[in-house]
């Protein structure tokens, strides 16, 4: 993984800012991520998959062992990323997915984000690594969890730079959902192994 030459919060010989979301920020983040699922995912606004992004205060904000981190870039924000404390539920997923990775010992990463005119510049890079380490630092977490949807352009072939995959749901009889689960070590931890 790449690392940050600057703190959270300093801006990068980029002009671009990594920090921690404040209630001012919401509005901006929620943006970044509507975009996204419209745009790449395609599904839409769906509430059973995407009320954390309606009421990210409640979902990020407020809870201890969460966080959502944003990226800004000339007033901007333009890239976001965030944890949660559950793991993946049984069904949409797999069963042995769910099973895997508890709710509670899982800290998931969701919502790593980038606009369009802001990618390739190292953004979710710095993201993940952050993200980890909010994991690390929050304690009681055994696992980093992540799904991603294989048919966004990039998503795949980033998380298989970065991560280890659990299970690729295109393999499974009828395809499952068609998502990718990966996971990624807790810093000071053992290597993720299949």
């Amino acid at each position: 993984m790449s690392t940050m030459t600057q703190a959270p919060g300093v801006p990068e010989a980029d002009g671009y800012v990594l920090r921690t979301a404040t209630p001012a920020d919401l509005g901006g983040a929620r943006a970044v991520m509507l975009d996204t699922v419209y745009r790449d995912l395609k599904s839409g606004y769906v509430p059973r998959w995407h009320a954390d992004i309606i009421d990210p205060e409640a979902a990020y904000l407020r809870p201890g062992r969460c966080t959502l981190l944003v990226v800004e870039h000339g007033g901007e924000i333009v890239a976001t990323g965030a944890v949660r404390d559950r793991g993946p539920q049984a069904p949409p997923n797999p069963r042995g997915v769910a099973d895997r990775f508890p709710s509670g010992t899982t800290a998931q990463l969701c919502r790593i984000y980038v606009t369009p005119g802001h990618r390739r510049r190292g953004l979710a890079r710095r993201l993940v690594r952050e993200l980890c380490g909010f994991a690390a630092r929050a304690g009681g977490y055994e696992a980093i969890y992540l799904h991603t949807d294989p048919a966004v352009p990039g998503a795949e072939p980033f998380w298989r730079s970065l991560a280890v995959e659990v299970c690729d749901e295109r393999a499974l009889p009828g395809g499952g959902q068609g998502i990718v689960h990966f996971e990624l070590p807790v810093p000071g931890t053992a290597t993720p192994t299949h």
